[in-house]
């Protein structure tokens, strides 16, 4: 045949006949991946559809008179050309051979789906086909022009594919992809088309064989209900799972999924409808099946030499993978602390800061209001966007993921993108100065002081073995690979900002009957840490939020209004006065032991009496708390200070001195007051003779005593002298860890010295 090619006559070096994405499939087809059957009409139909419709000279003089920076103008001359096409009849060599390359694919053996497979050879009907785009400029490694061609699902009839045949052709001219091209310098492209069995799936997504939105060397695996085109729209929250390249699952974010298409047996659709009740908010993929793709996407990276991006679709149980391209960007790894309180919150999936003026787009029609440097907030982004996007300082939605179209263009153009808000469509106004942090996902009102804004170092193991343990401090799993071999342990794991990434007040959970979610949340989030760490020790210090930090969650409305949250209803009292939430982080830490993660531990924040430890340790036995889970408190006020011996007769297990809190109570300095920030000194006398005080008598008592405020950090006189007191181990932030770890060398020297 002249204007066909079958899958298995490709191979990824064909991009001139076949297109980026066709010429990759041929070349899975070759490794043995398992690609539903299918034939590629070539470049060659296309440029001989041209030539004989007489269209090519006249689309040539339309793209060389269009202004890409004028948006009415860029949009006028592609529904010109795309009409153009469209309104063409396919030349009768090239018709010929599409209706047989259908015909033999509705008969061939691999057929998809058993009831297709029965109408076929009923005679009744043809097979059901997805019709997508393969430009020779798409899936390049360098540029994925991710979601700027047209793709067409469920189409069946002769008359049905031979449309979609032509739309996938205009499709290279829509105004994303003529702006995009001519950004990118990337000259006069040409389109293939592919017509391959349709995978009815049960399941979709995408896998990233690099995690996008941190560069972390882990598979990123996002997944939704039905057909994948809910999901690449950005429409759901998509189910999110992290997969070590050891194929260890490393950790799972349920998402909330109430939509997905599927196909209509009846016609013949995809229609859109609601996910049953008990899907919504269910795992979409088994763990079988989600170590079962990463071992696919490894055999796809290791053949490519690069970073995957992978499309799947799962069918009664089987995998079936319909794409793969080269991941075209790669993030990288900061810190950043701002000190202001945030209005929205998503999912930060290009990472990145801008400040700009709000400016809303509910459809098409509002994006010529786009000017430069401002920041572009939908429900939900289109490819048809990319012009308006490419002005953007920065891009806002309500819904998507990581593998959403604003998510993967927002990656390439180097923009910060924050996706999965909810309602930052009605959250945000018109003309609203904000500054946007996409690497926490998080949206501020005007403009905020950046605090800090640094790379995070890169961390050797050690070389000295220490006396003193070093260890650190976290709130996420981003990147615990990379520090767990450098560090001894965890000295504290916070679980306020887990609770802030979810959206929802763990009191309200619990009101709703949800208890068990709040434990699964924080399973989740705990558990890639303890595997990471594993065998070393992973302190996780029960929910200390003061009632100020969560009144922007779901349910955050309810929290009362305190004069100083500072020093007000939070930590262990908080914890007491709402026992449930206490005993489903008790349980969150049974249940990880139960899975061979006896590495977790508990640490109970803000005490000042045995008396709460004593109750705390009551509800750890109503809930049968393991005896291998170890129990200690935070030393953050002179009561626990001073009274340090008796929790240690009463049974605790170690202390860690907070050294922020600790100095505010003993000084009677808000640590957040600006106007006494003088006052506030870590080095104090009184600060320090209570720190001595407790570092000898749990050294006394066999307890082990550490330290994880930030005095250590900011202060390497802090450090010498816990080093001379014996303290047993120091907890700093990531950033300071290569900076203790040599004060403590030093100190340990000075000492043995003297």
């Amino acid at each position: 045949m002249e204007y066909i090619l079958w899958f298995d006559q490709l191979k990824k070096e064909d991009l001139a006949i076949a297109g980026g994405k066709a010429a990759n499939i041929g070349e899975m087809v070759k490794i043995g991946m398992p690609v539903p059957p299918g034939f590629v009409i070539t470049t060659k139909a296309f440029k001989k559809f041209l030539s004989m419709t007489g269209l090519e000279k006249e689309i040539d003089k339309l793209i060389a008179d269009c202004d890409v920076e004028n948006t009415q103008n860029l949009l006028a001359i592609s529904k010109k050309i795309k009409e153009m096409i469209v309104a063409q009849e396919i030349p009768r060599a090239i018709k010929y051979e599409i209706e047989e390359g259908y015909k033999a694919l509705s008969y061939t053996d691999q057929i998809v789906s058993e009831e297709v497979l029965e109408l076929i050879a009923a005679g009744r009907e043809l097979a059901s086909v997805a019709v997508r785009s393969s430009a020779t400029t798409e899936d390049l490694p360098e540029f994925s022009f991710a979601g700027q061609f047209s793709s067409f699902l469920n189409v069946r009839g002769q008359k049905e594919l031979m449309e979609a045949v032509k739309k996938c052709w205009a499709s290279l001219y829509e105004p994303r992809a003529i702006f995009y091209r001519a950004k990118h310098s990337l000259g006069k492209p040409l389109m293939a088309v592919i017509v391959q069995r349709m995978v009815n799936a049960d399941k979709s997504g995408v896998v990233f064989t690099v995690e996008p939105s941190t560069g972390h060397d882990n598979i990123l695996i996002e997944a939704s209900w039905g057909l994948g085109e809910t999901l690449v729209l950005g429409e759901v929250q998509p189910d999110r799972y992290i997969v070590s390249k050891q194929l260890k699952i490393l950790s799972k974010k349920i998402g909330h999924k109430e939509r997905m298409r599927i196909r209509d047996w009846a016609s013949g659709r995809t229609v859109e409808i609601s996910v049953p009740s008990s899907q919504v908010d269910a795992q979409v993929l088994s763990d079988e099946e989600i170590v079962r793709l990463a071992r696919l996407a490894l055999a796809l990276e290791q053949h490519y030499a690069k970073p995957q991006d992978i499309e799947f679709a799962i069918e009664m149980g089987r995998i079936y993978i319909v794409q793969t391209r080269a991941v075209t960007t790669k993030a990288k790894i900061e810190e950043v602390k701002i000190a202001a309180e945030p209005i929205l919150r998503g999912f930060g999936s290009s990472p990145g800061l801008a400040t700009g003026k709000v400016k809303i787009i509910r459809d098409i029609a509002d994006l010529p209001k786009i000017s430069k440097g401002d920041i572009l907030v939908t429900r939900m982004t289109s490819p048809d966007m990319v012009v308006a996007m490419s002005k953007s300082a920065a891009i806002v939605t309500d819904e998507g993921g990581a593998t959403c179209h604003a998510s993967i263009v927002g990656r390439e153009m180097g923009l910060p993108v924050v996706v999965g808000t909810g309602n930052a469509t009605k959250i945000l106004q018109d003309g609203q100065l904000i500054t946007v942090d996409a690497y926490h996902g998080l949206i501020y009102p005007g403009i905020v002081e950046i605090q800090k804004q640094i790379e995070i170092p890169t961390i050797a193991p050690p070389t000295v073995k220490t006396k003193t343990q070093l260890k650190v401090n976290l709130a996420f799993p981003e990147g615990v690979e990379r520090i767990a071999p450098a560090v001894d342990g965890v000295g504290l794991l916070r679980l306020e900002h887990m609770i802030a990434r979810a959206g929802i007040h763990p009191a309200k959970l619990i009101k709703e009957g949800r208890k068990s979610e709040y434990t699964q949340m924080l399973i989740d989030g705990i558990r890639p840490i303890a595997r990471a760490f594993y065998p070393k020790p992973v302190w996780v210090r029960s929910l200390d939020a003061r009632s100020d930090e969560f009144r922007h969650l779901k349910g955050g409305e309810e929290e009362p209004t305190e004069s100083n949250p500072m020093l007000g209803w939070h930590g262990i009292r908080r914890a007491l006065d709402q026992p449930e939430i206490l005993e489903a982080e008790l349980e969150a830490v049974k249940k990880l032991h139960e899975e061979d993660l006896d590495n977790v531990h508990i640490m109970l924040p803000f005490v000042i009496s045995v008396d709460e430890f004593q109750k705390t340790k009551e509800i750890a036995q109503q809930i049968g708390l393991p005896k291998s889970v170890k129990m200690g408190i935070m030393i953050e006020t002179p009561s626990a200070a001073i009274l340090i011996e008796d929790f240690c007769k009463e049974g605790i297990d170690f202390a860690s001195i907070g050294s922020n809190d600790l100095t505010q109570t003993v000084l009677g300095v808000d640590r957040n007051n600006a106007r006494i920030a003088q006052l506030f000194d870590e080095m104090h006398p009184a600060v320090l003779k209570l720190i001595e005080n407790v570092v000898r008598i749990c050294n006394s008592y066999g307890v082990e005593s550490s330290i994880c405020g930030e005095a250590p950090s900011n202060r390497p006189e802090m450090v010498k002298f816990l080093i001379k007191c014996g303290i047993k181990s120091i907890s700093v932030n990531i950033d300071a860890i290569e900076k203790v770890r040599k004060a403590i060398i030093e100190a340990e020297s000075e000492s043995q010295i003297s």
